[in-house]
């Protein structure tokens, strides 16, 4: 497959539809050896290069106008260990992808988010994630990944680089075209569902019980009676000003598996996902664990007053702390708290507002979210931006992986 062979790209539009570009060529290459070819002539042509996975990320991440791969039909899971707790996988794996293959090998992931149809690399790229202070993101599972870098090579960077590691780990796509990764999982395991409809004082007043004493606590706080129908999690009754509260903790053995609703027990992997439209854009921050019932009340307010743009749910979960350098979850544990916007309508002013007001709580971001991080607040938020981006330059000094709304972050 050569850049000359490709046929004539068509626009490419993302999930929710917030985002979309005219690449100059488009692959959907099939092997590691496919990726590095095409990868090494665009950038001796002097094309940039990005990676498409689901489309899940509401920024522009994936936007180029030179060369943009699809990496869907590199995919699955390629080998499994019980004894090491490891798996391997192609880099285009959605993650429901994982849940069979592993459970198979006795296996299941260690954690996960309620969206399944992500591919792996991106979700690592962007340090998306699940709940609970006990477990990382994606990112900090990364045990080892193979990039393809702007000459062409396929680079193998495992834990004994880990200087590389703790960069590749959370990338978002800025280092290389990643192929294949090795990821920590865990022996399988089932979980058991409460969801309950509660008063926001009464979460506030229970949370470090909900968050400490639970594997996985999360919840909607809803700001109006339309707000539920949105994410579909409608039919509990009058809900404003209250919380669809969700908590997970593992199934003992004696305890059967069970469908009824709001109290399941099953797989892991049949518990985690929900459905969503996509109908929303989203923003999500976070902020140390110890700051979230102060953020989150000054949330509640803000959002209050800024109703109808504010009407969609603030989702709020928890995430434990891993090293990658540019993690939000950067040496400490953190309260994530997700604001959306409706589609066709200027948000804009009010998630400047949810910016403004998070800001004074030292908040990071997520990187396939909406955010108004810049360089200044970059450095001063992740100590080891500039690390980082040393790191990247010396992978790819010419910026071959940059896209205009990374350059003026990374380069």
């Amino acid at each position: 497959m050569a850049l000359a062979d490709l046929p004539a790209a068509g626009t490419w539009t993302n999930w929710v539809g917030n985002q979309s570009f005219t690449p100059a060529r488009f692959a959907r290459p099939s092997s590691s050896e496919e990726v590095a070819a095409l990868v090494g002539e665009a950038a001796a042509q002097g094309m940039g290069v990005r990676v498409v996975g689901a489309g899940h990320s509401f920024t522009p991440v994936v936007q180029t106008d030179g060369l943009l791969l699809d990496l869907s039909a590199l995919a699955g899971v390629v080998d499994a260990d019980p004894v090491r707790k490891r798996a391997r996988a192609r880099a285009g794996t959605p993650i429901h992808g994982f849940y069979e293959p592993l459970w198979e090998h006795g296996l299941a992931l260690r954690n996960q988010g309620d969206i399944d149809d992500q591919h792996i690399a991106g979700a690592v790229a962007t340090a998306t994630h699940g709940s609970g202070i006990g477990n990382s993101c994606f990112s900090g599972v990364v045990r080892g990944v193979s990039l393809v870098t702007p000459e062409g090579s396929i680079r193998h960077i495992g834990e004994d680089e880990p200087r590389l590691l703790r960069a590749a780990q959370v990338s978002v796509g800025t280092l290389g075209v990643m192929t294949e990764l090795e990821i920590e999982v865990a022996e399988a395991y089932r979980l058991s569902e409460q969801v309950d409809v509660w008063p926001w004082q009464e979460v506030m007043d229970r949370w470090d019980e909900l968050v400490h004493g639970h594997r996985h606590f999360g919840f909607f706080w809803m700001p109006s009676e339309e707000s539920a129908a949105l994410y579909n999690i409608e039919g509990h009754g009058a809900m404003t000003d209250r919380c669809y509260v969700k908590i997970y903790d593992e199934a003992t053995p004696d305890q059967p598996d069970s469908a009824e609703p709001g109290r399941r027990t099953d797989r892991c992997y049949r518990i985690y996902p929900m459905v969503y439209d996509p109908n929303f854009h989203e923003l999500e921050y976070f902020v140390p664990l110890e700051r979230g019932p102060e953020a989150l009340g000054a949330m509640r307010e803000l959002m209050l007053a800024s109703l109808p743009d504010s009407v969609y749910p603030l989702e709020v979960r928890t995430v434990g702390p891993d090293d990658a350098f540019l993690s939000p979850n950067y040496k400490t544990a953190t309260t994530v708290i997700s604001v959306s916007g409706t589609p066709g309508t200027d948000y804009w002013d009010y998630l400047r507002s949810v910016d403004a007001l998070l800001a004074q709580f030292a908040a990071r971001v997520h990187w396939g979210k909406l955010h108004f991080l810049d360089s200044e607040r970059l450095h001063a938020l992740y100590p080891e931006a500039g690390e980082f981006i040393a790191v990247r330059r010396e992978i790819d000094p010419e910026g071959v992986f940059l896209n205009d709304h990374l350059r003026p972050l990374l380069a």
